[in-house]
């Protein structure tokens, strides 16, 4: 019995290795439609891009550009099989800026989807490195891949902070919301899109009569300003704030295009240790993770609903007053 495990082992093993080889030796062969500048920024390297990411990526802006759809001219990808943490504070750069017109290529960090556990019913969780599990469930807070555009923006006040010279700050976040096909159609049902990877912990209500912001007794929101850039989120694209300053001004009332790997079809295609062409994962996160999976909404959204049903949120608790100044 031993033996035997041990020879499963060896070759699961062997077929992580067949799939991160092929698909390196795959990535490093140049297509001869991306330009020589851009093609130097093509592998499975840190900083690089996966060369089945960026032909997605090509091939969905140049439909959208002849259509007609997308005037911009840049276009983004996102490699969700790579790692978001690379340890020692290093974030890992899977986000691609890409404007071939001035020949500038830029990667980025960001966030992927955390999914959920719900307990004694089912694990669809994703650790702080590497996601394992995708799906485009209502509530799910999965990453979902595929062809985006990036439409509106929208700016809304959360709340204020205090900065290190004790001065209060008002917090306001722009979400750029995506619009989806195929399988992620229903983004904006999802209320799927790009922000910055900033958020309020602690809230409480302060009273600032004078702030444009207060509501009808004369309180704010107050809280604590948390960075998660390093962290996970409900299914939408993060970026660290520095990196969202420069992103936003891009797309706002100038849509392009997103596209974001993995699809079902390669999920399927990698869980079924399947070589083959197209077939793509980082070999760091495939080793962590094990077999990545797919949930469809047909599967998960029933599941999720039952237990909601089972397991009623608690009544919504007013928001404390702050007890200190």
């Amino acid at each position: 019995m031993r033996l035997r495990s041990v020879c499963l082992g060896v070759v699961a093993s062997f077929f992580v290795a067949v799939i991160a080889v092929t698909v390196s030796a795959r990535s490093f062969a140049a297509s001869s439609d991306v330009p020589a500048w851009l093609q130097a920024h093509v592998g499975n390297s840190e900083g690089q891009i996966s060369q089945i990411v960026l032909e997605r990526a090509r091939a969905l802006y140049r439909k959208k550009v002849a259509q007609g759809a997308v005037k911009n001219p840049c276009y983004f990808a996102m490699d969700a099989t790579r790692p978001s943490d690379l340890g020692n504070g290093v974030l890992g750069r899977r986000y691609y800026v890409i404007c071939e017109g001035s020949e500038s290529f830029r990667a980025i960090s960001s966030g992927h989807g955390s999914g959920r556990n719900l307990k004694g019913v089912v694990d669809f969780s994703n650790g702080k490195r590497c996601a394992k599990n995708f799906g485009n469930a209502m509530d799910s807070s999965l990453t979902a891949g595929g062809a985006y555009m990036t439409r509106e923006a929208k700016t809304s006040f959360k709340g204020y902070y205090r900065t290190g010279a004790k001065r209060d700050v008002a917090f306001q976040r722009t979400f750029i919301q995506f619009d989806g096909e195929g399988e992620a159609a229903n983004a904006r049902q999802r209320v799927i899109g790009g922000h910055a990877a900033q958020v309020l912990h602690g809230l409480c209500l302060r009273k600032n009569p004078n702030s444009s912001h207060a509501d009808h007794d004369g309180f704010v929101p107050f809280g604590k300003l948390v960075d998660y850039a390093g962290g996970r989120s409900n299914g939408c694209t993060s970026w660290s704030p520095a990196d969202a300053q420069q992103i936003i001004p891009m797309v706002k009332d100038n849509p392009t295009t997103l596209y974001i790997y993995p699809e079902s079809r390669d999920i399927a295609a990698v869980a079924a240790n399947h070589s083959q062409p197209g077939t793509y994962w980082n070999a760091s996160c495939l080793k962590e993770i094990g077999t990545p999976k797919f949930w469809p909404r047909k599967t998960l959204e029933p599941i999720i609903a039952q237990y909601r049903k089972d397991h009623p949120a608690p009544p919504p608790q007013p928001v404390p007053i702050c007890t200190q100044p």
